[in-house]
């Protein structure tokens, strides 16, 4: 126990610490172009375009924070809120990784294993940037090519379908609410694929209360 609080003490000392100092390097770049290129903002309209969209980040900021923290272990918290992409990537490499080794994100040995997962797939995922980058012009044919378009717009729906198997079996009566919820938000009112990373706190609360609902009435 004493050397797991020591781990912990400086996963919270670091993590605070690389999350400030990434937060202000956050803030200062536009902050330095403002003033390298003397290009001031409207501050009316910077202000206005605040008061429409900040509050709902703000509110799914609150959100991520309780729904994800809680499935990455704090280790891997940090290191997700800051190279992002949650939705997308840190969380399925996360829970693939506990699901291999068997264990829970809220074990002594979760913890180590999604911070690693998350950690591994931050490395890749800026190798691949890099690489794309670097590879961008001479691949452009390919990438355009509308044979492969259909392929990149399965991407994603491949890879939480294959998870979405692993966890749904193992206790489909919990499944069925979010996935009609899901369902019909998407097919009835229109949301895109922008929302999704803002859907799925919102789909983990409401299959968390629908769970406990199911457990008291001794559904599960």
């Amino acid at each position: 126990m004493k050397n797991n609080n020591t781990y912990m003490d400086k996963v919270y000392s670091w993590g605070n610490k690389w999350n400030v100092f990434m937060m202000i390097i956050l803030l200062a770049f536009p902050f330095l172009i403002s003033i390298i290129f003397k290009a001031i903002p409207d501050w009316n309209g910077l202000i206005k375009g605040l008061v429409a969209t900040a509050p709902m980040y703000w509110a799914v900021g609150v959100v991520e924070v309780i729904t994800y923290i809680p499935m990455l272990g704090a280790g891997g918290s940090y290191l997700s809120f800051v190279t992002g992409n949650i939705s997308n990537l840190k969380l399925p490499c996360a829970l693939g990784a506990l699901e291999q080794a068997g264990v829970s994100a809220d074990s002594e040995e979760g913890e180590v294993v999604s911070t690693i997962a998350i950690a591994v797939s931050s490395i890749v995922t800026t190798a691949i940037i890099i690489i794309g980058v670097l590879l961008i012009i001479p691949l452009q044919p390919i990438l355009q090519n509308p044979v492969l378009e259909p392929a990149f717009n399965q991407i994603l729906p491949a890879l939480f379908g294959g998870l979405g198997i692993v966890f749904i079996s193992k206790n489909w009566k919990i499944a069925i609410a979010p996935i009609v919820l899901m369902l019909a938000l998407f097919i009835f009112t229109g949301l895109g694929a922008g929302e999704v990373g803002i859907m799925v706190p919102v789909g983990v609360l409401f299959t968390i209360a629908i769970s406990r609902i199911m457990y008291k009435k001794g559904w599960l």
